[in-house]
């Protein structure tokens, strides 16, 4: 495991695995995060986790809601790119078949970063987030995660989503969990964990970014 000054790196035993990109939720690059790339990394992943917020935390709602707000986009692309390379370097096949996860704040990021590198970018999971509108680009298949009841995320905006991957003939599979309410799979937000979906997200994540062929 290494700490990169913008961003969390984990790799695999075997030194070098499938790259997967993993951007943060609007919390910033907490422990949580970096937990997932750990994870990610002894599943025979190289993982890495950009900093959007260049050291930044956030604990609460408020705090999380200054954080994004201050977020310049520009900025955020720029790491991310920056993060796609870093990556490239410790990544199976030059980094020609990355996949990258995003949660919430980081989804919206993931997406556009789909459309906007598909010479790298060949997988795409979201957690509860959407955005973004143009996929024409894009050569990737893409893996949701969404709650029952989702105050950030309703229903509308992931059918939205749904259809425009199918408008632009992407491979795409969305799964709803009864039950649960946005950040569901973040064991830090101990309100909104539910470790069962959480449990289910993960095996869906591990099947999809091996191949999905095992969905």
């Amino acid at each position: 495991m290494q700490t990169q000054t913008e961003g969390f790196l984990t790799l695999p035993p075997a030194g070098k695995g499938r790259g997967v990109l993993v951007l943060h939720a609007w919390w910033g690059l907490n422990e949580t995060i970096k937990a997932f790339c750990t994870r990610l990394a002894a599943s025979g992943f190289s993982a890495y986790a950009p900093d959007l917020y260049h050291g930044q935390l956030a604990s609460s709602i408020p705090e999380a809601e200054e954080l994004s707000r201050a977020l310049d986009a520009d900025d955020a692309r720029a790491v991310i790119q920056a993060g796609v390379d870093q990556l490239c370097q410790h990544a199976t096949r030059g980094g020609s078949d990355l996949a990258v996860v995003g949660f919430s704040l980081g989804a919206y990021f993931a997406l556009e970063l789909s459309n906007r590198d598909p010479e790298h970018i060949r997988s795409v999971v979201v957690f509860y987030g959407t955005g973004h509108e143009d996929y024409t680009a894009s050569r990737a298949a893409y893996l949701g995660h969404f709650a029952e009841a989702d105050e950030f995320e309703p229903e509308a905006n992931v059918s939205h989503l749904g259809s425009l991957l199918r408008q632009a003939e992407r491979p795409v599979t969305f799964h709803r969990y009864p039950g649960t309410g946005h950040w569901f799979f973040e064991p830090d937000r101990t309100q909104a964990f539910n470790p069962a979906a959480a449990d289910l997200a993960w095996k869906r994540t591990l099947a999809f970014l091996k191949g999905p062929s095992n969905l």
